[in-house]
């Protein structure tokens, strides 16, 4: 096993802005100086008492990696280098993770699975395809034997009467690398035939990476990202496991694999070789870049890295998260960065429910796909199902590496917004992603837009309340008060909270239609909240209190309404 060269050992956390802890390594920041101040850093830091570890050469910039004392705190360094005059910005170099498997277990990928389709319908021979319900569900083929909605899929096959893919299409998996020997991958790898006719150990293409074969490993600065867990390897066989008559089929028949792998064989990584990935990725000039991994807190150092795959024209899929939490609320990154080629994807089971570890987002996650008990490729040749939106991303990759091939590169915020507009309405992911729908690969091809009986995001009007509601300071127990407001003519309501502190879980300012069918109900600490939306004309706030812990209460003085 290669020993990594970046040594993240035991994480210290810091509490980020949203409240939670984020892992990072001990005693290293990474430092952006202000334009014409770099050849100043080494005064800088040595003033500031801090040494200067390595660089981050990046192709416009260098960033420097800085090590201190890890007995003081992160946020008292944190604080003394941002006061510096001469840095722009100084942040730790967060700990980032695979967004781990919920469940795993082995297939024996020699047991056929036939799949009873149209007899005119494109089906790859592959032995396994038959189990993969994320791409044909029958109802009955999930691999856990669990019970399936038959069409609770990504509509692929009808997608491949169109495009099967392109070998033209480059995709960047970064993650933990892939298993680029796996008979269902090898065809699909990249290979760099400079380096792989060239002399070992030296940069023969001069493209600044030396034996960059299939890729590069960041987590061991090498030329071998070859995959020691398993993750990297799964991703790549949703996105393009080759239609051979072997294992599993992916969403692409043909495709390119740019294999990255910063996490190490352990699933883990830091923002370091995060942005070294992705910048690595960028100069490859790969069409999209599939990231299912997370963690840290926001860094404005990744997320400069990710603006410049946009500004590049680069699309970047990314995992929502799996602790089943509201995004809008607590961040998840890299999927949380409000940059307009990240696209958030949350995880749905083979029943098109949201799946219960998914994390989601009304505001901040564009789209859910299969992620539940998916069957691809691991490392060593194998196979094994996994649950995960790590699983749900690479599906979400491989559509968009399909609409590549078929129409070429498109701007990457038109092709967000189409995967959104494409997508199946379903109940179950109301208010759950930004516009309620899973991935259809035949829709996003054709550009066909299923109806929906829901709002238009550009069109909701504020209204401000004749009568602002607003508790009492604290708010007294056992309560149960409530308001109903009218607009004749309005499609849709929703809520606005200017302010609200209850008590969570306990007292709920519950929102419902007029037949008192409950949309939402908002409980805890928010500021600016805005509900779930409810049809018609009408619509029911109730405030319920129960007989113990009163807190400071709520204001309401307006409401959203679309006619």
């Amino acid at each position: 096993m290669k020993k990594s060269h970046i040594m993240l050992g035991a994480a210290a956390f810091a509490i980020t802005a949203s409240g939670m802890a984020a892992k990072y390594v001990p005693g290293e920041m990474i430092v952006k100086m202000k334009a014409g101040s770099e050849k100043s850093a080494f005064t800088s830091f040595k003033s500031l008492g801090v040494e200067l570890d390595r660089t981050i050469d990046l192709t416009n910039e260098t960033l420097f990696v800085v090590k201190f004392d890890e007995t003081k705190s992160m946020k008292s360094m944190t604080t003394l280098l941002a006061d510096n005059p001469n840095i722009e910005y100084a942040e730790p170099n967060f700990i980032y993770e695979i967004v781990k498997p919920v469940s795993t277990f082995n297939i024996n990928p020699y047991i056929a699975s036939p799949l009873t389709v149209q007899s005119d319908a494109y089906t790859p021979i592959d032995p396994k395809f038959g189990q993969l319900w994320g791409l044909a569900n029958t109802g009955s083929n999930d691999p856990t034997g669990a019970a399936g909605v038959a069409g609770a899929d990504i509509d692929v096959m009808k997608a491949w009467s169109l495009t099967q893919g392109d070998k033209r299409v480059r995709i960047a998996v970064i993650d933990t690398g892939i298993d680029y020997n796996h008979p269902d991958l090898k065809d699909q790898m990249w290979t760099n035939l400079a380096e792989l006719n060239g002399e070992e150990g030296v940069d023969d293409d001069g493209n600044g990476y030396v034996d960059d074969i299939h890729g590069y490993d960041f987590a061991n600065n090498d030329g071998d990202p070859r995959d020691g867990h398993s993750h990297g390897t799964h991703c790549a066989g949703t996105i393009g496991a080759s239609h051979n008559d072997i294992g599993v089929a992916g969403v692409m028949a043909d495709v390119e694999f740019v294999a990255i792998k910063f996490l190490a064989d352990n699933g883990s990584g830091s923002t370091e070789g995060a942005i070294k990935s992705i910048d690595y990725a960028t100069k490859m000039n790969v069409d999209i870049m599939s990231n299912s991994w997370g963690g840290g807190g926001r860094s404005q150092a990744l997320e400069d890295a990710i603006q410049r795959a946009a500004d590049k024209g680069i699309v970047f899929t990314a995992a929502a998260g799996n602790s089943s939490t509201d995004n809008d609320s607590r961040p998840h990154y890299p999927s949380n960065y409000d940059v307009k080629n990240v696209i958030s994807v949350a995880a749905t089971t083979s029943s098109d429910s949201l799946a219960s570890f998914s994390c989601y987002g009304r505001n901040t996650v564009h789209i859910a796909a299969p992620g539940h008990n998916i069957l691809s490729t691991v490392k060593n040749g194998g196979y094994a199902s996994y649950s995960g939106t790590s699983m749900a991303t690479p599906h979400v990759s491989g559509a968009i590496g399909l609409l590549i091939a078929q129409n070429g590169r498109m701007d990457v915020e038109e092709l967000r917004n189409r995967l959104m507009a494409t997508s199946e309405p379903l109940s179950s992911l109301r208010g759950k992603t930004i516009n309620a729908g899973r991935l259809n690969a035949y829709n996003l091809l054709t550009n066909t837009i299923p109806v929906r009986n829901m709002p238009n995001p550009s069109e909701w009007e504020t209204v401000s309340l004749d009568e602002v509601w607003e508790s009492e300071h604290p708010y007294g127990h056992n309560l149960t008060e409530s308001r109903t407001y009218n607009f004749p003519g309005a499609k849709f309501i929703r809520l606005r909270v200017r302010k609200l502190d209850l008590e969570k879980g306990y007292d709920v300012l519950e929102v419902s239609d007029s037949s008192r069918a409950i949309a939402e109900k908002v409980s805890g600490t928010k500021e600016d909240y805005t509900s779930e939306y409810v049809e018609g004309e009408t619509m029911t706030v109730t405030f319920k209190s129960d007989r113990s812990v009163s807190k400071w209460g709520f204001v309401i003085d307006s409401v959203d309404v679309q006619y």
